[in-house]
């Protein structure tokens, strides 16, 4: 039971953790915060199942075109519906432009794809009696995804001068700009890696969560409070606070189960924001008296 919670709570944490990274990544190149990373989670999940159980591919092509298409999506957001907000004077505008396409996208997937939830194939193709097969893939490829993307990024920004210039354009955009950095195509690449990050989330998880459009506004509500809890902007944060909301999910719904387990985690989340309004991560904002 404890092994059981442990690991499905972790695996599931991973996911909310890896979109509430996507929102970040998106929120820091832009100061929008994007109402697409849940609809970017379930269609790395439907997209994937499409290519591997509808197209015949193998598992490989399936996640490098499921990145490719997170990466699209990434970049449509980012001219559709965040670019004509950012010229408008009324840039609140954002949660209309970005919820409104996010609901497109889904409707779209439910009638195409379908209403029901469809089961995701095995990803790696690994003997039951091996070391890595005593654990079941579906718990930790998603916790091995994220681990992936929290050192990726962190090389990507500290490393690399284009890493260094995504930094620059989230702290201060007009000073960056001033200094000649391309803000329009910097914003255009962090979109598209957030939109990366999102369908690799979808498609790690979908073995859990399934390949299902219903997905979206699970991973919309429970990505965001992974940011929340860690701090806007705060990719370590995320994972903390992803980790720790899907253990105490997990936990919530052994105990209680149903409906009483959400209310369970939001009254966590509600008590947390009190304590600490910045995050668990987050730093208190100065404020001059």
């Amino acid at each position: 039971m404890f092994a059981s919670i442990v690991s499905y709570g972790l695996a599931v944490g991973a996911v909310y953790a890896l979109i509430g990274i996507t929102y970040n990544v998106m929120f820091s190149a832009s100061r929008v915060f994007s109402f697409t990373a849940g609809m970017l989670g379930m269609l790395g999940g439907v997209l994937g199942a499409l290519f591997i159980n509808k197209m015949g591919m193998n598992a490989a092509l399936a996640f490098v075109l499921v990145m490719a298409a997170g990466a699209v999506f990434g970049v449509v957001t980012e001219i559709l519906t965040v670019r004509p907000v950012l010229k408008s004077i009324e840039q609140h505008l954002y949660v209309l432009s970005t919820l409104a396409f996010a609901l497109m996208v889904q409707q779209v997937t439910a009638i195409e794809w379908g209403t029901e939830a469809q089961p995701f194939p095995v990803l790696v193709p690994i003997d039951p009696n091996s070391a890595l097969g005593l654990i079941d893939q579906k718990f930790w490829l998603p916790v091995l995804a994220c681990i992936v993307t929290i050192v990726g990024l962190e090389l990507l920004y500290r490393r690399t001068l284009i890493g260094r210039a995504f930094l620059a354009i989230a702290e201060d955009s007009y000073a960056a700009r001033a200094l000649g950095l391309p803000e329009t195509r910097l914003r255009l690449a962090s979109y598209a890696i957030a939109g990366m990050i999102g369908a690799l989330a979808g498609f790690t998880g979908a073995q859990m969560l399934l390949a299902y459009f219903g997905n979206q506004a699970i991973l919309n509500f429970y990505g965001f409070v992974p940011v929340a809890l860690g701090g806007m902007g705060s990719n370590r944060g995320a994972v903390i606070g992803g980790l720790a909301l899907g253990l105490f999910q997990q936990a919530a719904n052994f105990l209680v189960g149903g409906i009483f387990a959400s209310v369970a985690v939001f009254a966590v989340f509600i008590v947390v924001l009190l304590l600490r309004p910045e995050g668990l991560a987050g730093a208190a904002a100065a404020r001059r008296v």
